[in-house]
């Protein structure tokens, strides 16, 4: 007679735990002209990995849905030198592949077209 309560809770499916997206981890490197590489992971739902702002990161793609270029740039002013950075995201947001990579002018655009993504 104990068997009577599981079927039931398995067939009326209320005894599953409710659905969460699937976390979220991609790799982020950037590389310049200088010859400095840099390379962290992001993590999020729930928030880790080894980006130095991982909260401000996760919001932001959070915001775009995942996709790199639906972020908005904020507002900042960058100087005219150029010296192009090469940035690339390479992992899985929310259960679907990401791989993205572009180029930037220069460090500060990096991180401002970024909203601080590439900041790191």
């Amino acid at each position: 007679m104990a068997l009577f309560p599981f079927a039931a809770c398995v067939l009326s499916l209320g005894c599953l735990a409710p659905a969460q997206p699937p976390a979220s981890t991609l790799q982020l490197t950037t590389h310049d002209t200088a010859g400095r590489i840099g390379s962290v992971v992001l993590t999020c739902d729930p928030v880790g990995g080894t980006h130095p702002q991982r909260d401000k990161a996760c919001e932001v793609l959070s915001g775009a849905g995942g996709d790199f270029s639906r972020i908005n740039a904020r507002h900042q002013a960058c100087t005219l030198i150029y010296a192009p950075v090469d940035v690339a995201a390479i992992g899985t947001w929310r259960g679907k592949p990401v791989s993205f990579d572009t180029t930037y002018a220069n460090r500060c655009e990096a991180d401002r077209d970024s909203d601080g993504v590439f900041a790191f």
